[in-house]
């Protein structure tokens, strides 16, 4: 699955570039959108991404491209990739911005852990 996101004024940081929290936002946004489309009726939340490191600055006006890849299947949860890139750079250097595994556990209305395979 991939998405993209237009980077507005008001998620800059105090030096001008894009603030960390809006970007972890996105990622685990999109990786809930795709356990939500892979498993319709289930309700997921998210347990885990196994790695932050951001590396490389994004500046205003970038357009940044999300693409979300299922990894993994558990019996109650399941782990996306999510890979970040600037789309409107001007040089592409093969290194994603971002990249990490979102792990996403299903549960229901009362917030207990249940079975991917359970109705």
């Amino acid at each position: 699955m991939t998405n993209h996101k237009l980077v507005l004024p008001q998620f800059m940081n105090q030096y001008g570039f894009l603030f960390g929290g809006y970007l972890l936002k996105w990622v685990d946004e999109y990786a809930w959108i795709g356990a939500t489309l892979d498993f319709p009726g289930c309700k997921f939340v998210t347990i885990a991404m196994d790695k932050v490191e951001f590396r490389k600055r994004v500046r205003q006006g970038s357009i940044l491209q999300f693409e979300t890849f299922r990894e993994r299947t558990g019996r109650s949860s399941v782990d996306y990739r999510v890979t970040v890139d600037d789309a409107s750079a001007e040089t592409v250097t093969g290194e994603p911005i971002f990249s990490t595994i979102v792990t996403l556990v299903r549960v229901d209305s009362e917030g207990r852990k249940m079975l991917l395979n359970d109705p």
